[in-house]
């Protein structure tokens, strides 16, 4: 068993994944066990300033600090259950105290196995609008779809003004499943959740498409490597290779990463017929 460290950055992200890597366990080992774990956070309500001036070493200091006191505590890797705190995580600085998974490789090798060819993203303007997810699908010959400008904007600031705060409103719920209809229409077969309080809003019968949950995927696929299945992840921060190996390399006989063999993304066909996931 190896130990895990959450990076949280976000309120609702981390709580969901922690809750959700105790779970696996739950369903894998019964009686209430699962590997160690232990979560550290400094309020993103400090590094804001930071992100709305673009200023991603300051806040990769603040997250690698975190890092750090992961380190201490015993943690063998971690995981950062914030998709955009992975663009300060991957700003140049010296390797951070463990090797981490990455989000966006744990959601892209998730929509390779689906069989996904283009996906839509919904998550804050810095994701939506930055390279994360196009550069991690696109080496998986997959193409990322993002909303027009005022749905961006519409999903954003849900996010911030209710989702991170933790209100949950069948109004936003609403304008989330228009936004990921609209996607569909556009010829997205799956939509990614990266934004980790999403999946609290949009859940797989309520969307229009299947769903890729960034927050679940993250989870299950941290307790693969904290149950010995996956190797420990290599990537240390910084920016990534073309074909990283963030996600680890399988061992022999290992449990699919989807999680006990059940699919992680949710499959829903609308009224219409049409095929219709964080």
């Amino acid at each position: 068993m190896h130990h895990l460290g959450i990076l949280a950055h976000s309120t609702g992200g981390a709580a969901l994944c922690f809750l959700e890597f105790c779970q696996e366990g739950f369903r894998r080992v019964g009686r209430h066990e699962h590997p160690d774990v232990t979560l550290d956070y400094i309020a993103f309500g400090y590094s804001m300033p930071a992100w709305d001036a673009g200023d991603h070493a300051t806040i990769r200091t603040t997250l690698a600090r975190s890092v750090e006191r992961l380190a201490r505590a015993g943690a063998d890797f971690f995981v950062c259950p914030d998709n955009t705190a992975h663009m300060a995580l991957e700003a140049p600085g010296p390797d951070l105290a463990l090797p981490g998974l990455h989000i966006a490789d744990v959601v892209a090798d998730q929509a390779a196995r689906d069989g996904r060819s283009r996906v839509g993203l919904l998550g804050t303007t810095y994701t939506m609008d930055g390279p994360l997810y196009p550069r991690a699908l696109a080496t998986r010959g997959i193409a990322a779809e993002v909303p027009d400008a005022d749905d961006r904007r519409i999903v954003n600031e849900i996010i911030f003004d209710e989702l991170v705060n933790g209100v949950v409103t069948e109004s936003s719920r609403q304008e989330y499943c228009r936004v990921i209809g609209r996607l569909a229409a556009r010829g997205c077969d799956a939509v990614a959740l990266v934004c980790t309080e999403i999946p609290l809003l949009v859940t797989p019968e309520a969307s229009p498409l299947p769903t890729l949950d960034s927050t679940r995927l993250l989870a299950r696929a941290a307790y693969e490597v904290a149950a010995g299945h996956l190797a420990l992840p290599t990537w240390r921060g910084g920016p990534m290779r073309a074909r990283p190996l963030a996600c680890g390399s399988r061992r022999p006989g290992s449990a699919a990463l989807a999680g006990g063999g059940e699919p992680i993304s949710t499959t829903r066909s609308s009224d219409d017929g049409r095929h219709h996931p964080a």
